[in-house]
């Protein structure tokens, strides 16, 4: 069969991202080894920039408050390494801190979603090769019905820490070895006041349990002292209950053990996110010790950063340079994300030490309400995105926070805008008009809003990507809009060309910091 672009992993990553690629009208065939959705307790928490850049693409409206106007901060409770007391915190105008959802709810919506855009699902199907040349990539996969081979424009491995595609298509990782040992299991307690909800720490290590309704409880244990030996092994019931009753120093009974796993602080990061016509994305690309639940948060922002610039370089609206910059800004922040959760392990190992620094953290947690530093590294908002124009404003790179506008055909806010998966050319006010004919010449690939000027974007012109993130903002010496235009879209198109359309379901100098993050 042949597809524009083939994604092989079937999780929350590769589902989103055939979603994505199927509004913009991109042919995609997705390939899953798993014959259904896995019910397993998986990750279940999204952070506030991934929800953000979910809304900004239809998804969880209900969650955006109906006035963009609102102004303060929303907040959530958090714990970092374990302290609690951290405080959560986004802008009153998007969809909150947090939103914690199963992973299995979050792949059957996007399942649906790419379903609807006409991605063609094909589960219980297993890679066994991948080739590639000058004009497009080769998969193949054994499935119920005997061997299939795809050819395709692009390949996108999202298909997990073991990737087949990672490995088959030669991209090496720089990976750091396993020092603690962690288990984890859904269960029935006996008693279910043996062992509260909530982080439970002893001198022999750690153990976190979360209720699930009408399930049981979700255990993990933690213990920082070695790694586990033999930790490909499966675990085994009688090792999860004798773990358990070793860390709290008591016994601990339980009956029915079901999702037995490991778990450890290996760490992995691919050298690059792209070789040619193939790119990694989620836990094919990174790896990291799970804690602050920061994995599923990364993988979606990869697939969010991923999925326009695919969709615009297939459809011809965009040149390879695009495409490029997918690893330039999705693999620093997954380096962000594994020194976070190397740092969060070092105070959750056992020692007087370690005692004394964590006593310490913690006043430094409950004075993070000030600063937000760790609020937002946890939450993804303190990332920038690394500028590409020559003469780059201050808020190149910067993520446009939800506001009200005003436009000629009404009231509206910069979700709603984006919803439609184009960039935008913002132009505030009779100054923004002299942007116009630049914008006009790219008006098969973006869309261009006249906006009554607001205070809180003293400028007269944005060019705003469809993940949320500035592209360009004019500033006096600055670039032209028609420099970033060319630098994102390539040179000037000669009308007339067939604009973008979404065909799925989706379907400067003093700018104020208040509207940007």
């Amino acid at each position: 069969m042949r597809a524009q672009v083939v994604i092989v992993g079937g999780g929350p990553v590769g589902m989103l991202l055939a979603a994505e690629l199927g509004d913009y009208g991109v042919a995609t065939v997705l390939l899953e080894a798993r014959a259904s959705v896995s019910e397993r307790p998986k990750a279940s928490v999204l952070h506030a920039r991934a929800l953000q850049g979910l809304a900004r693409r239809g998804y969880f409206s209900e969650l955006v408050p109906r006035a963009a106007t609102a102004t303060g901060e929303t907040e959530a409770p958090f714990r970092f390494a374990g302290v609690p007391g951290l405080s959560l915190t986004a802008p009153a105008s998007e969809p909150g801190p947090l939103l914690k959802r199963p992973q299995a709810e979050l792949e059957r919506l996007f399942e649906q979603r790419a379903r609807a855009a006409g991605v063609r699902v094909l589960r219980e199907h297993r890679v066994t090769g991948v080739s590639q040349d000058q004009d497009g990539v080769r998969v193949l996969a054994d499935g119920p019905s005997g061997r299939v081979e795809c050819t395709a424009r692009y390949l996108v491995g999202a298909d997990g820490g073991r990737s087949i595609v990672r490995e088959l298509a030669g991209l090496t990782s720089q990976t750091y070895p396993a020092t603690t040992s962690g288990l984890a299991g859904l269960v029935t307690l006996r008693d279910a006041a043996d062992l509260p909800s909530g982080w439970h720490r002893t001198p022999r290590g750690w153990i976190v349990a979360r209720e699930i309704p009408g399930d049981g409880t979700h255990i993990k244990t933690l213990d920082c002292s070695r790694a586990h030996p033999e930790r490909h092994l499966p675990p085994t019931a009688r090792e999860l209950h004798d773990e358990i009753s070793r860390i709290a120093g008591k016994e601990i009974a339980f009956s029915r053990p079901r999702w037995l796993s490991r778990f450890s602080d290996f760490a992995q990061l691919a050298r690059s996110y792209r070789h040619g016509r193939v790119f990694l994305a989620g836990d094919a690309a990174h790896m990291h010790f799970p804690v602050g639940a920061l994995g599923l948060s990364t993988g979606v922002q990869d697939a969010l950063n991923l999925g326009w610039k695919l969709a615009f370089a297939v459809r011809g609206l965009a040149g390879e340079g695009l495409l490029d910059t997918y690893d330039a800004e999705r693999r620093p922040a997954a380096r962000s994300v594994i020194d976070n959760t190397r740092a969060q392990l070092a105070l959750m190992r056992s020692g007087p030490e370690v005692d004394a620094l964590n006593a310490l953290f913690a006043q430094l947690v409950a004075a993070d309400r000030g600063s937000r530093h760790l609020s937002d590294l946890i939450s993804g908002q303190d990332m920038v995105l690394p500028p590409r124009t020559p003469c780059a404003s201050p808020w190149e790179g910067r993520f446009l926070q939800n506001l009200a506008l005003q436009t000629r055909e009404g009231r509206t806010d910069v979700i709603g805008l984006l919803r439609a998966g184009r960039p935008l050319v913002l132009l505030f006010g009779e100054n923004g008009g002299r942007h116009l004919p630049q914008a006009r010449d790219w008006a098969q690939a973006v869309s261009t809003v006249h906006v009554e000027p607001t205070d809180r974007i003293p400028c007269d012109a944005l060019l705003v990507r469809p993940d949320g993130y500035v592209a360009w903002a004019s500033a006096p010496g600055g670039d032209s809009l028609e420099d970033a235009l060319e630098l994102y879209f390539g040179a000037r198109p000669a009308p007339p060309v067939q604009q973008l359309a979404m065909t799925g379901a989706g379907a400067g100098v003093g700018v104020g910091v208040g509207a940007f993050s």
